[in-house]
């Protein structure tokens, strides 16, 4: 599809950067535009991709349908969402807390869910659209210190892919992404969040700039997931393996808390 208008939200970050840039190179008369709750960062990310800056905290949820028809009363409605924002945190469950667990649940379940929500009904109208969904490794496998994260991108990758199968014959396309760790500030904070040996200093790490090439490659030829790097691809294939279960337990990281 030629997409007119393209929204991503962790617009700011590393990957929603990335993606950024290989839809304008791809579409240069596409409005793109960038959401994140950094102003700064996002000004910057704006800039660079020729983009439109929307600001936004996605953990209010019940302000997202009034943000949403603000937001398509001055730029047309989206005919791509990408859900990219997520922040991650290793930290045990009696350690988190209701109140950092439940901001987790909302920016990497909820949020996206609420957006796909407010999207659909013009992409249902116009027989036509994509919906990329960022989701996690971390909710294939189970990972210690990630009862929330993980928790929430397994709900968000097994949303996505019923998704997928209830829209594909309205011409909307969903696409769920299963990342490993990636190089950005989301890995770097979680990496700071455990105990420093083999498993967190050589665990598999992919780049940005990849994973997205990946991501818009599957878009073009209206793919449905894409796993990277490809090492977890066996991850995923196994997950509900006894075994898989078991090397997590040894191989995970400790949390610091």
């Amino acid at each position: 599809m030629n997409p007119q208008h393209i929204l991503i939200t962790g617009g700011a970050g590393a990957i929603g950067g990335q993606l950024a840039a290989r839809f304008r190179r791809h579409h240069p008369d596409a409005a793109i535009t960038l959401v994140d709750l950094n102003a700064d960062a996002l000004a910057r990310a704006a800039d660079t991709h020729g983009a439109r800056a929307e600001v936004c905290d996605l953990t209010d949820i019940d302000a997202l349908p009034t943000w949403w028809q603000s937001l398509t009363d001055r730029h047309g409605p989206v005919d791509v969402l990408v859900n990219c924002a997520g922040i991650m945190d290793i930290i045990s469950i009696a350690g988190t807390g209701w109140e950092r667990g439940k901001r987790l649940l909302d920016i990497n379940f909820t949020a996206p869910m609420r957006l796909m929500d407010l999207a659909l009904p013009a992409m249902q109208q116009a027989q036509r659209g994509c919906v990329i969904n960022v989701a996690s490794m971390a909710g294939r496998v189970p990972i210690r210190g990630c009862s929330y994260y993980g928790g929430a991108k397994a709900g968000i990758g097994l949303a996505s892919e019923i998704a997928r199968l209830d829209l594909r014959r309205q011409g909307i396309n969903v696409i769920t992404v299963y990342p490993g760790p990636i190089h950005s500030g989301l890995e770097s904070h979680a990496r700071a969040q455990v105990k420093k040996g083999p498993v967190s200093r050589y665990i598999p790490t992919g780049k940005p700039d990849v994973l997205a090439e990946r991501i818009y490659r599957t878009f073009r030829k209206q793919g449905a997931r894409v796993i990277y790097p490809d090492i977890y691809g066996l991850a995923k294939q196994v997950a509900n393996l006894n075994l898989t279960h078991r090397a997590m337990d040894f191989f995970s990281p400790q949390p610091h808390q």
